[in-house]
């Protein structure tokens, strides 16, 4: 098990948020990722939907014998972690329960907000996960449904993205939070912009870091880490878009994305 690859997959770019983490704290595991780029986004679907794409997605990656399986997408890991989690022979790990932890942790006040997509919100799966964890925290959601786009279209910094922070966000700062979840894994790539917008005195919980720290200890419980005998050998898939894929994945990856080499990238449909 040890020399297996991780399988780590998202609705699109957002997962490798997860991945560049992954790949700072488990500098030697090898990782298949996909990305669902032809469906993306899956924050508006149904849970019963978003819960079929992660089945097909997970077979594919449980084709590629990897020894776990991240859900690097906040909703999929709201609507379909727990079923899928009981049907595959492999360790699951999602991105929600490893965020509420650290926010509950983090929080002074208490009152602590999730943004995320509309399907992350409406599951209210944070605000379970922080009650069963500290039943005195008051919980608020914001959805946020044009981060994804803007992210993908790589609009990190520009101005329309700091206007619609400064909408979404406003209705937590009257609430007092003095925590924010980034309840979606495209959201860290907009930290800065987040943080200029809620101030220095609210914490920001990024949920990759954290699911990162968390598969490490879970491989580490099972003495299922890389030996490091050899390079990870990385390979991405898309199901549609693979350029566009490739450039915002060599922009934030700390290796490039390359047809050759230790990283490769392929298009293939479900």
């Amino acid at each position: 098990m040890k020399n297996l690859p991780i399988g780590v997959f998202d609705s699109g770019v957002g997962g490798l948020t997860v991945v560049k983490e992954i790949m700072s704290q488990l500098p030697d595991e090898e990782i298949i990722y996909f990305g669902d780029t032809a469906r993306v986004p899956y924050g508006n679907k149904s849970g019963e939907t978003v819960t079929a794409y992660s089945r097909q997605i997970t077979r594919f990656l449980l084709s590629k014998q990897v020894k776990a399986v991240v859900i690097a997408c906040n909703t999929a890991s709201a609507f379909a972690l727990e079923t899928i989690r009981q049907e595959v022979p492999v360790p699951m790990l999602g991105v929600v329960k490893p965020g509420a932890k650290t926010a509950a942790a983090a929080t002074r006040n208490g009152r602590i907000g999730v943004i995320g997509t509309e399907g992350t919100v409406r599951s209210g799966l944070y605000e379970e996960y922080l009650r069963e964890i500290n039943p005195r925290c008051r919980v608020y959601g914001q959805a946020c449904p044009l981060f994804v786009p803007l992210v993908e279209e790589g609009w990190i910094r520009d101005e329309i993205t700091k206007q619609v922070s400064d909408r979404y966000l406003s209705n937590l700062l009257k609430e007092d939070v003095d925590t924010i979840v980034l309840g979606c894994t495209h959201y860290p790539l907009l930290r800065e912009v987040v943080q200029e917008t809620v101030g220095e005195r609210v914490t920001l919980v990024n949920p990759a870091y954290e699911t990162a720290r968390e598969l490490k200890k879970m491989l580490a419980e099972r003495d299922w880490l890389n030996d490091g005998s050899k390079p990870p050998n990385h390979t991405f898939y898309v199901s549609d878009g693979a350029e566009k894929f490739r450039q915002f994945a060599n922009s934030i990856l700390p290796c490039e994305m390359i047809e050759t080499g230790d990283v490769f990238l392929k298009v293939f449909s479900l």
